[in-house]
């Protein structure tokens, strides 16, 4: 007996799933339909053989992997519907926080507001006195420092006085208490202002009281047209038979 014949056999079992060549998945051993290749049949890639047919095997197994790839997965279309509609969610959220916000902001900035109106409407009745005060020269010292703070504060809060002698009359702005006629008027005019008005913006706080004098002929409007007086029924008209 030879050396040669003394060595082990060599044996090489294929176990890959995959088939090199086809690119097909092998059956478990026992289950191999009929013609399948197996493990045996595949050609042992250490063993020598001709070169020329390795690159037609790597070839076939780049094209099989070219085709899987281009073709789309069973569940793209699901979880492209899940992506939209998950886009839709995000921007219904989007769009009501934006609408939450601007509604806090508008509530948060009317709540300031009518603390502020509030806070200026108590100051008025002082406001009242310091302007009687001035009228009769009595604001000096002390209390004009304390004048002075009052008007600032209601400064800082954007209310400002309206309402001087000589202004037409408006009825949106005036609260008229007393009604005389004059022929040095043109319009009815506010010539006697009792009590200051405020407004704050375009909200009037508080109307100014005033003494209102009307022009002794026929009244005119703002565009300077004439306005006729009203005729009481029955009066200028000869009674008919």
């Amino acid at each position: 007996m030879t050396q040669r014949d003394e060595e082990p056999r060599v044996i090489i079992r294929d176990k890959r799933r995959i088939d090199p060549i086809s690119g097909t998945v092998r059956e478990p051993a026992g289950e191999q339909p009929a013609g399948a290749r197996t493990g045996a049949d595949v050609p042992d890639r250490t063993a020598p053989g001709p070169a020329e047919s390795w690159p037609a095997q790597g070839e076939q197994m780049s094209e099989h992997e070219t085709v899987a790839e281009q073709q789309p997965a069973p569940g793209d279309d699901d979880v492209r519907a899940q992506l939209a509609e998950r886009t839709d969610d995000l921007q219904r959220v989007t769009a009501e926080y934006a609408n939450y916000r601007r509604r806090v902001d508008r509530d948060r900035q009317l709540v300031v507001d009518q603390a502020a109106e509030r806070f200026a409407a108590q100051l008025f009745p002082i406001v009242d006195d310091i302007e009687r005060a001035r009228d009769h020269g009595d604001l000096t010292g002390a209390f004009k420092l304390v004048a002075d703070r009052v008007l600032g504060l209601l400064d800082g809060l954007g209310v400002e006085a309206f309402g001087v002698a000589g202004d037409p009359f408006d009825p949106s702005l005036h609260e008229a208490v007393m009604h005389d006629t004059s022929g040095e008027v043109q319009v009815p005019t506010a010539t006697t202002v009792l009590r200051q008005g405020f407004r704050r913006g375009e909200r009037v706080l508080r109307t100014a009281m005033v003494a209102v004098t009307d022009p002794e002929g026929p009244a005119t409007s703002a565009d300077g047209a004439v306005v006729e007086a009203a005729t009481p029924p029955g009066d200028g008209a000869p009674a008919s038979d």
